[in-house]
């Protein structure tokens, strides 16, 4: 027995914030649901995970966050989109794929795509997806730039996407001067970059010569540098580069070598089962985007055969002219839906396995599950906060189950990027909704009133 007055309290560790909710859901390990815990953060970095009462005696926070009720979760990974495109929201819906694209967005695009129009897009679309609890988005769009500097001034994690085309627009000339422009933005400023990462984006096999194809292999090699393009996202798509080339897009694409680990396969809705195990073999990675491709009437994407054959599988919202809203626990909750109804199995993907594909399986995707993904000591605080005290939670047996399943994205309460606390009880910290507002409509006026066409 320690004599009385002789017992000295151990000195408290200082964190930078404590975040403590009823449940915690941290992904890895899979199944877990703890209790009454908290996060502690420093330097951005998760530093602990442990019980509330220890945290309350171990740490001495500089700001504690608690939220009863409430499931905190790893942010929420959005593995394909393009951001800018949330001002061609509406613009061109209830088309199938060709005609949307061919008639409606690349005309747009050819008038309107600026470095202005993107960086207000972005914005908005930033805005967006923090309010809907996602913290990392990988983006495909002109001004690849202009996207890493508003997702760095935003605080949001961004991975890059450097467009590469075989014909003119607004950013770039030619497939080489794509190819020139994408290799800057990969050295400087964005090279160690703590929330920027990057990589090459050709559109699709449709519009790119072999030529262009191989020197883009060359240099993603030589830089260690991923690639992600749209692949096999519709028939016509399939059967239009059978008929131009002898051959299926992905057959293309392995004889020019980009097969490989480095690959993201992004829709990949029409595959066969042999493709299935190539693509396994060869640990290409998809984006699935369920809601996208059920707008366009594209189809809906083998995920159970992913899984089974043992592929990296994340999930992306694609952008808003396509699947009109960038909410990431909606697409969980289709991606099980459609997986179990293309299955005929109500068990094949359960609510745990769709918030690990919107969570880690997307930072898998994008090669950042290192980092982000889950709720781990080392990583990075992402972290996103829901209240499931709403009535349509109600009542509540399973928070995960609630999460996929009744949750609506305006539940989500708040979300941390890299620590820094960017929607705080529903409302944004560092942007303004009525000035992305007023942006957003002043483009609508200019798109409307003057149309591609003219």
């Amino acid at each position: 027995m320690i004599p009385q007055g002789l017992y000295t309290a151990p000195p408290m560790e200082h964190c930078d914030s404590l975040i403590s909710a009823t449940w915690i859901v941290p992904v890895e390990p899979a199944g877990r649901v703890l209790e009454g815990h908290a996060v502690a953060v420093s330097n951005g970095r998760i530093v602990d995970l442990l019980r509330s009462a220890e945290a309350r005696l171990k740490y001495q926070a500089s700001a504690t966050f608690d939220r009863p009720g409430h499931v905190l979760v790893p942010g929420l990974v959005n593995a394909h989109t393009h951001a800018a495109m949330t001002l061609l929201r509406g613009y061109a819906d209830d088309l199938p794929l060709e005609s949307w694209l061919n008639d409606r967005i690349w005309p747009a695009e050819k008038r309107w795509a600026s470095a202005e129009m993107v960086r207000d897009g972005t914005n908005l679309a930033i805005a967006e997806m923090l309010t809907a609890g996602i913290t990392c988005f990988s983006d495909q769009y002109f001004f690849p730039e202009i996207i890493a500097e508003t997702a760095s001034d935003a605080g949001m994690r961004a991975n890059v996407g450097a467009p590469v085309l075989g014909f003119p627009t607004a950013w770039a000339g030619d497939a080489s001067d794509y190819l020139g422009k994408a290799v800057d933005l990969l050295h400087d400023p964005y090279a160690g970059h703590p929330l920027i990462s990057t990589c090459f984006a050709p559109h699709s096999t449709g519009v790119l010569s072999d030529e262009a194809f191989t020197e883009l292999r060359v240099i993603a090699d030589q830089l260690d540098v991923p690639v992600q393009i749209h692949l096999h996202e519709t028939a016509a798509e399939v059967e239009a580069a059978v008929t131009s080339t002898g051959m299926r897009p992905l057959e293309r694409l392995e004889t020019l070598g980009l097969v490989n680990a480095s690959l993201l396969a992004v829709h990949a809705v029409h595959v066969t089962e042999a493709e299935i195990e190539l693509l396994a073999d060869c640990n290409v990675a998809v984006a699935h985007c369920p809601r996208s491709n059920l707008k366009l009437a594209s189809g809906i994407a083998p995920l159970a055969a992913f899984r089974e054959a043992g592929m990296t599988v994340g999930l992306g919202t694609d952008g808003a002219a396509s699947n009109n809203t960038l909410d990431m626990l909606s697409e969980a909750n289709t991606a099980a839906l459609l997986a179990k109804v293309r299955s005929d199995d109500a068990a094949v993907l359960d609510a745990r396995d769709a918030l690990e594909l919107a969570t880690m399986g997307s930072a898998r995707a994008l090669g950042l599950d290192t980092d982000i993904g889950s709720i781990e000591p080392g990583k990075w605080a992402d972290l996103t906060c829901v209240d499931l005290g709403r009535l349509n939670s109600q009542p509540l047996y399973d928070p995960v189950s609630q999460l996929i399943y009744a949750v609506r994205a305006d539940q989500v309460s708040d979300v941390w990027v890299a620590g820094k606390h960017l929607l705080d009880s529903g409302e944004l910290t560092h942007m303004s909704s009525d000035d992305l507002a007023t942006r957003a409509d002043e483009w609508r006026e200019r798109i409307a009133g003057k149309g591609p066409s003219e």
